[in-house]
């Protein structure tokens, strides 16, 4: 870890809104001689280093498979592949996301359908996804936004009742838990059908580049994607070509592995980041933090206040040196790019406002004292 120096040295730098290389910083050793490893073996692409990673995230998410695949929207695009979406068929989703989302069903040869969002958790709203399904509606794909899962067992009930596919976005949210008082813990990733992961380096469980994960309790699943992921290679009744090249590399699976077992220690530093902003919030009346869900588990990949003016507060974190992001405006539906190629269901309103309200703060595990100081300084002033 960085020393005295180093602490001294970030007081006079800006806070960063994440920071990888601190991460590294803490691994060094053990990050090194795992990529020593792969390089030494010549197995740079799939093979046992790749295998054993699937094998713990799996035990991990409580669930019997997972695919390594070459990052997040690759692991959306393949399951809606692999459950036979396409074109002709629709898949509700939320339209405050990352573009990613709403692309990859694009890609598959499908149409998003966008329903609004809980104003409070900001993740896609049961009741507005009900009010939007349709006789081509295939599939349910909420997204765990920020760290929090969304509302699952509506979900569940709802695919239950529709007989639709149910699809967990859960890039930002690998370690995040649906905690019921009375029930068991059930992990991100293994509620729906099939849960889609990303190591994108910022994430909380972070790639020194991309990389991505599907994970599923139905072998036949995983089996198609196995076989999807690498040419139509790797699975049973195995067909080369039929499938595409999105493997994930033997060298950011070693990496991620060193990583693993620091997970949960990582999701609380940051829970404790959490928890020392909402204090600072508690007397505050313009900005608002984020709204948690009784039973969820939020990991805060983000931390995303709400503010009615939004601008001052951004003005506010610049003037003290603090880096803030706004995720995401425009919202999916006002996007160029997605103008024609999309059904919007209903207004959107909560999802409009919301877009011109947050703003996302540091909580990086690796945050320091002084640093968190002078966000939550920002925050209570």
């Amino acid at each position: 870890m960085m020393g005295s120096d180093g602490a001294a040295e970030r007081l006079l730098r800006r806070v960063p809104m994440a920071d990888p290389a601190r991460e590294y910083e803490e691994l060094r050793a053990r990050i090194d001689a795992a990529v020593r490893g792969v390089l030494a073996s010549g197995r740079y692409v799939l093979g046992e280093v790749v295998a054993d990673f699937e094998r713990a995230v799996a035990g991990l998410v409580g669930v019997r498979a997972a695919i390594g695949v070459a990052n997040g929207t690759d692991a959306l695009r393949l399951t809606l592949v692999a459950l036979g979406i396409g074109r002709g068929d629709e898949v509700i989703t939320t339209p405050f996301s990352f573009v990613a989302t709403a692309t990859a069903i694009l890609d598959a040869g499908a149409t998003p359908v966008f329903a609004d969002i809980d104003p409070s958790t900001l993740n896609l709203d049961p009741a507005a996804a009900e009010e939007a399904v349709g006789e081509r509606t295939a599939a349910l794909l909420p997204v765990h936004l920020f760290g929090q899962m969304a509302d699952m067992p509506a979900f569940e009930e709802l695919a239950r009742r529709e007989g639709l596919a149910l699809i967990e976005d859960a890039a930002q949210a690998f370690g995040a838990k649906e905690e019921p008082p009375d029930g068991r813990a059930r992990p991100a990733g293994g509620v729906g059908i099939a849960g889609c992961l990303s190591f994108y380096p910022t994430k909380s469980l972070g790639a020194a580049g991309d990389g991505g994960m599907i994970v599923t309790d139905d072998p036949a699943l995983a089996d198609r994607l196995r076989r999807l992921r690498d040419h139509g290679r790797g699975g049973t009744g195995a067909r080369l070509g039929a499938g595409t090249n999105s493997r994930l590399d033997a060298l950011q699976a070693a990496i991620l592995a060193t990583k693993l077992d620091r997970l949960e220690r990582w999701t609380e530093r940051r829970r404790a980041h959490a928890a020392a902003y909402d204090r600072a919030l508690a007397p505050a009346v313009d900005v608002t933090p984020p709204g948690v869900r009784e039973g969820a588990r939020h990991i805060y990949h983000q931390y995303t206040v709400r503010a009615a003016d939004r601008d001052a507060l951004l003005a506010r974190f610049d003037g003290a040196g603090v880096d803030a992001s706004v995720f995401y405006d425009p919202p999916l539906h006002r996007l160029p790019a997605l103008e024609g190629r999309c059904r919007v269901s209903g207004s959107l309103a909560a999802a409009e406002r919301a877009a011109s309200e947050v703003l996302s703060i540091p909580v990086f595990a690796h945050l320091g004292e002084a640093e968190r100081a002078r966000v939550s300084g920002v925050l209570s002033g």
